[in-house]
């Protein structure tokens, strides 16, 4: 017999990007409407450095990433996520464990950009490489654009 939970989770990366944010409550809104199982992945490396690692004593960039990953959960489900949720912090490059993950998972939901990279790009490197080489669909997140008071009221001009 097969794990059916596992197998249909829809699978978010969180990072705490504005893009981010949007595929977290986008994957939140799937996994409730198609009744699945919804996991939220954060990861975290090392910094690379150039010569030696020093680390601080009071730093940690697993609980860094565990905090993040619990102000998200906080913020989208106001401290009651859903029975069928889990939280997951996973040390790694972000494109190479989420696309891990993929393989078990029947949608894996992305945010355009995230933390970092080059100002302007469509997709950052993660999104990209997951729609490249995830094992399910990737759902692809952009961050809400601010509005503008002229582009909101269609009867308002543009200059």
């Amino acid at each position: 017999m097969t794990d059916t939970t596992e197998s249909t989770r829809i699978i978010v990366g969180v990072d705490g990007s504005a893009s981010s944010i949007a595929a977290r409550d986008r994957a939140a809104q799937l996994a409730a409407a198609l009744d699945v199982p919804l996991e939220a992945i954060t990861t975290w490396e090392y910094p690379v450095m150039l010569d030696t690692y020093y680390p601080l004593p009071d730093w940690s960039p697993r609980n860094d990433a565990e905090r993040a990953l619990a102000g998200a959960v906080e913020q989208v489900f106001h401290g009651e996520p859903p029975s069928r949720f889990a939280q997951t912090v996973l040390q790694g490059s972000a494109a190479r464990v989420l696309i891990q993950q993929s393989a078990h998972a029947s949608m894996l939901v992305v945010g355009s950009r995230g933390h970092g990279g080059f100002v302007g790009l469509l997709l950052g490197s993660v999104s990209a490489a997951c729609a490249a080489h995830a094992h399910c669909p990737v759902l692809i997140m952009h961050a809400p654009k601010p509005t503008d008071a002229r582009t909101a009221d269609p009867a308002t001009p543009a200059e």
